[in-house]
């Protein structure tokens, strides 16, 4: 084999994590969050059914809404689940990269999903300023209650998960937790006075945060969704780590980018030309390699090239 063969080409596709253990660590975590989205769909569907029936009883407008609200909570954390179950295959034919982004893409439906919901939960609160209505104190409190309960246990189970759409979907349960802790608030005022606008403005307030949150979420969607670099992996330090390594003149032509927000993408070209025999070229791989492998990398590619080598992908960028 001549030297040029060698060096020529470097394609490495680790099965490693960041500390150089096997991926089933991975492959675990997946499953979790699998198991949390599954979890949180049951919880939040058998609980709408709930709140429909319990609005009703109550007639409290504000339970009806919420239980409207959370039927389509229902719907994201089903395709959030399906999704995430999705993310989990293996790479084949059609996606030689796997199938992780299908989590991001279920990251960026639910945003939009939790951006009507909240507009539509807006809209209801402006009406009931203009209309304010009378409820059932009592049936208020229990429900609140249980409410909490439920989808705070949901919200925490998927707080715990890294992964972009559980991330997302906390959120709508976190708006549901502040939307009956505003319910509870006003069933204990209305014990003592009834001051039925006290409903909608807490409404408008806690939607407003929850907005707030879902747009920062939403932004970090795109940027990913757009191949973004990801936040967590530090350019110029990875560059001058690689740099680094005795043997590598330069580099260029250098891509970073994520799968889903938790498993990136690496790809370079590496100048080499003090690399005179095969030793020296598998010494500069193992510490290339090392590198890579302390980065959240689930592919990477270096090309390498010679000093005097023409890169063809630079000349038609610069062209």
């Amino acid at each position: 084999m001549k030297f040029y063969d060698l060096i020529n080409g470097i394609d490495l596709f680790p099965n490693f994590d960041r500390q150089g253990n096997d991926c089933m660590g991975h492959q675990h975590h997946h499953d979790r969050g699998t198991k949390n989205l599954r979890l949180a769909f049951f919880l939040n569907f058998i609980f709408t059914i709930v709140e429909i029936v319990g609005g009703l009883y109550t007639n409290s407008i504000a339970i009806l809404s919420d239980a409207v609200h959370d039927l389509g909570d229902s719907l994201a954390l089903g395709t959030a689940w399906y999704l995430q179950r999705k993310s989990t295959q293996k790479p084949d034919a059609n996606y030689s990269f796997g199938y992780r982004r299908f989590s991001l893409l279920g990251a960026l439906i639910n945003c939009v999903v939790l951006l009507v919901g909240s507009i539509y939960i807006i809209s209801e609160a402006w009406e009931r300023l203009l209309s304010p209505e009378h409820a059932d104190p009592e049936g208020m409190f229990l429900f609140a209650i249980f409410g909490i309960l439920v989808n705070g246990y949901a919200a925490w189970k998927l707080s715990t998960g890294e992964s972009m759409n559980e991330k997302v979907m906390s959120w709508h349960l976190i708006e549901d937790v502040l939307g009956w802790a505003a319910i509870l608030i006003v069933s204990v005022i209305f014990y003592f006075k009834d001051i039925p606008i006290l409903d909608p403005i807490l409404s408008l307030l806690i939607t407003s945060y929850i907005l707030w949150n879902v747009f920062k979420r939403l932004r970090e969607t795109i940027h990913l969704f757009l191949q973004g670099q990801p936040d967590n992996v530090d350019r110029s330090v990875l560059i001058n780590q690689l740099s680094a390594v005795k043997g590598v003149d330069s580099l260029h032509n250098i891509r970073i980018w994520s799968l889903d927000g938790e498993h990136h993408v690496f790809s370079a070209h590496a100048v080499i030309s003090s690399a005179n025999t095969v030793e020296e070229i598998k010494r500069i791989k193992k510490e290339l390699k090392k590198v890579l492998n302390t980065y959240p990398f689930e592919h990477y590619t270096i090309e390498t090239e010679l000093k005097d080598e023409p890169c063809r992908i630079t000349k038609i960028e610069t062209e």
